[in-house]
């Protein structure tokens, strides 16, 4: 923050909004809060909180019992682009959702549920498995027990972990073995396009690495801004 052109005072109070605010806060919203005169500076000071946010997130690595799946979001497009449809489609971009997921069982009913802890989100920038096994290279801890859907992307899973668990895709599946990352990724759309409408797929993963930073920190409360503070500390000082 030394060489950034706004003043520290700046950089605290925009941390202080983006910590606080559970479901986020627009760069409009935050520049008239901040009685800031350019849009612009806003919105790349935000931009380089959230890429705090994911290097900060990026250091750690997930373990246990894992869901993964990929969820499709909506990002902006130029007017006038002849649109394919589906998969490929240029309004969706497929992002990675990973859970730690663990079977707890109530001791007095006897039914077991699934509780999550941490989460991760990436953008990914093809279908292919190659970007799959690089998503669990360098994100999931090789101990780890892993369960998705059968796609064909996820055929090389199994060589970098301990067990790797595929069903088939149904609303079962998505209820209960894939439970949480499918909470995440609705949770996630509904977050963006609330209060950010449509965003252009460079900065899509700076939007979920915001995302994925405060879901991960849940129960921090008022403790979530100095951790905020300390993360962009070491990233620009």
């Amino acid at each position: 923050m030394e060489h950034a052109k706004l003043p520290f005072q700046k950089w605290y109070m925009a941390m202080a909004f983006m910590s606080l605010t559970k479901k986020g806060i627009s760069a409009t919203e935050l520049q008239k809060q901040m009685d800031h005169s350019r849009y612009a500076s806003i919105w790349n000071l935000m931009h380089k909180i959230r890429e705090s946010m994911g290097k900060r997130d990026s250091l750690y690595t997930l373990t246990g019992m894992i869901e993964m799946d990929e969820g499709y979001f909506e990002k902006a497009t130029p007017e006038g682009t002849k649109l394919k449809r589906g998969k490929g489609s240029q309004k969706q971009q497929n992002v990675a959702v990973l859970a730690e997921s663990t079977p707890l069982e109530n001791l007095d009913t006897g039914i077991t549920s699934k509780h999550c802890r941490y989460f991760k989100m990436q953008v990914l920038n093809n279908h292919k498995s190659d970007a799959i096994n690089s998503l669990f290279i360098n994100n999931i801890e090789d101990s780890s027990i892993v369960f998705t859907d059968k796609s064909t992307s996820y055929v090389d899973i199994a060589d970098y972990v301990e067990v790797h668990v595929s069903e088939v895709s149904t609303e079962i599946t998505t209820n209960t073995t894939l439970k949480w990352v499918h909470i995440a990724i609705a949770n996630a759309k509904r977050m963006l396009l609330g209060i950010y409408h449509k965003i252009k797929g460079l900065y899509l993963q700076n939007y979920l690495n915001e995302f994925c930073y405060k879901l991960n920190r849940r129960y921090f409360g008022d403790k979530l801004f100095d951790r905020l503070t300390l993360a962009v500390a070491k990233t620009y000082w």
